[in-house]
């Protein structure tokens, strides 16, 4: 796992060159990037979350595409459209931001319901299609989307099915004081202004294409499946709960849990990979009863007790 291991670090140290403070949220976004998931990256307004998703797309070399998200938004304003062309008399297609490698979808529940949609074909099959013709994306393809926790008017909360398409569920906070610091320092020295200009790439999508191939060896124990095949099952039995894991958190449960094994240089997993990665994982496709709610009660405490339920395979 060296590979996946340098390639990880290099990044890592780059992003944390700009992205002052925020170590775990990086951590997170290159598990995800390596397990080739999509993710949730919800925080405050000024926490830095477009900045960190232009960044990455730039010290990777990957095509980045932005949709601002607005309540007038069409499908169409995503995917692409038809174009008649009168010259030659035939349609022609005209493609959507989606073809692209990095895509961020900046404050989606701020679109319809119905633009929403929009990005569930991609986001799952990896193709979209216009008057029925099926496109290909690029084989790297992620979308990052942005959302806001405390602005609720005008916004569109995401439906389950949708959120369960999303890997991860990253949440970006204020830094500390002393990150906050050198946040300051950094920005009056100018630190901040290579990631408006020409940042350089520090890896290459062959080299993520590469990663990802080389995490399909890590070994996981028959033991590590029936764990994490229990932690699935007592979620959709905990009273806590209207709405457990699904089997497509299952898969994505062990996909990052295979990813953070690697960035840390083994070749096999262990329960601590899977401790590191349940909350992200399952944080925003459980749904909390109403009583759970009135008691105050929030999903990543249920996340740490559903930890506690199972016990750890040695």
């Amino acid at each position: 796992m060296e590979n996946i291991t340098d390639v990880c670090s290099k990044l890592s140290f780059a992003l944390k060159q700009f992205i002052v403070g925020q170590d775990m949220v990086i951590d997170q976004l290159l598990v995800a990037l390596l397990a080739d998931g999509h993710v949730l990256l919800e925080g405050v307004p000024g926490t830095a979350k477009t900045l960190l998703v232009k960044t990455l797309a730039k010290l990777t070399g990957s095509d980045f595409g932005r949709i601002q998200l607005t309540p007038d938004m069409l499908p169409s304003d995503i995917l692409g459209t038809s174009i008649y062309d009168l010259n030659s008399k035939t349609f022609s297609i005209k493609r959507g931001p989606v073809f692209t490698s990095l895509l961020l979808a900046d404050e989606i529940n701020r679109t319809a319901p119905k633009t929403q949609s929009a990005l569930l074909e991609a986001m799952e099959e990896r193709q979209i299609t216009l008057d029925g013709q099926s496109e290909k994306l690029p084989e790297l393809f992620m979308v990052i989307a942005t959302q806001n926790p405390v602005e609720f008017e005008g916004t569109y909360p995401l439906p389950e099915a949708q959120l369960d398409r999303f890997m991860l569920k990253i949440l970006i906070g204020y830094p500390q004081p002393e990150a906050e610091h050198q946040m300051l320092v950094n920005w009056q020295n100018g630190t901040y202004l290579p990631t408006a200009a020409a940042t350089a790439p520090v890896v290459s999508v062959a080299q993520l294409l590469a990663c990802r191939q080389q995490l399909k060896q890590l070994r996981v124990d028959d033991s590590l499946f029936r764990y994490l095949m229990q932690l699935v099952q007592k979620s959709r039995t905990l009273t806590e709960l209207q709405l457990g894991a699904s089997p497509r958190a299952a898969l994505a449960w062990l996909a990052a849990a295979k990813a953070h094994a690697a960035m840390e240089g083994r070749d096999f997993v262990t329960p601590d990979n899977i401790k590191f990665v349940a909350q992200p994982v399952l944080r925003h496709r459980f749904i909390l009863t109403p009583e759970s709610e009135l008691e105050g009660i929030n999903t990543d405490q249920v996340i740490n007790r559903l930890l506690g339920l199972v016990q750890v395979p040695r």
